[in-house]
């Protein structure tokens, strides 16, 4: 891809997807995501403690993750074709010389199960692999959240390892599983 217009046309694709497109964070976005965030049915998902936080906190903390000044990282609200929030992705620690980033991603719970997550996250590990250089991509679940464990070996991650017992819900304990994907890995899922 020596070819100038080849790289333009290629860039100029590499934040939006079939129906989902990565964009800065705007001030609006910030009562959803805090909404989220804060829903005790999605923080079980996200967080290793059901609390509500006040929505200040929760901003702030989304404001933090999508600054975009690191070139270790990223943070993007992701829309839909009608230009309406539906979630919001994190990167943070590319950095020599392992350069591993890790992943984090929320996708509102009325966008949930329409394959929206799937695709930012391809669009997400695009920009991991091809635009920042990254060797691996890591991300974390519990063992509960079934359907991230699914989205997430169905894209190409392998399960790297356990924190046995890391998380307390419900008067019991639950593993924390951590997945890796190798940047040959991703090629390869790509290519095939």
């Amino acid at each position: 891809m020596n070819n100038i217009s080849d790289l333009q046309d290629w860039s100029a694709s590499l934040l939006t997807g079939e129906r989902v497109r990565f964009r800065e964070l705007r001030e609006q976005d910030l009562r959803h995501l805090a909404e989220w965030w804060n829903d005790p049915a999605q923080a079980i998902l996200q967080q290793n403690r059901v609390v509500a936080r006040p929505e200040e906190s929760a901003a702030a903390m989304f404001r933090t993750w999508s600054k975009n000044e690191s070139p270790s990282g990223f943070g993007y609200s992701i829309v839909n074709p009608a230009e309406r929030l539906v979630g919001h992705i994190s990167v943070w620690g590319i950095a020599v010389p392992e350069r591993i980033a890790t992943v984090a991603i929320i996708i509102g719970p009325e966008f949930q199960d329409q394959g929206i997550g799937r695709e930012a996250l391809r669009l997400g590990l695009r920009i991991v692999f091809e635009e920042m250089g990254a060797h691996k991509a890591e991300l974390q679940t519990w063992s509960y959240n079934h359907r991230a464990l699914h989205l997430y070996t169905s894209l190409g991650f392998a399960e790297e390892g356990r924190r046995r017992a890391a998380v307390f819900h419900r008067g019991a304990f639950h593993d924390q599983v951590l997945l890796g994907m190798l940047a040959d890995e991703y090629r390869a899922s790509t290519t095939g």
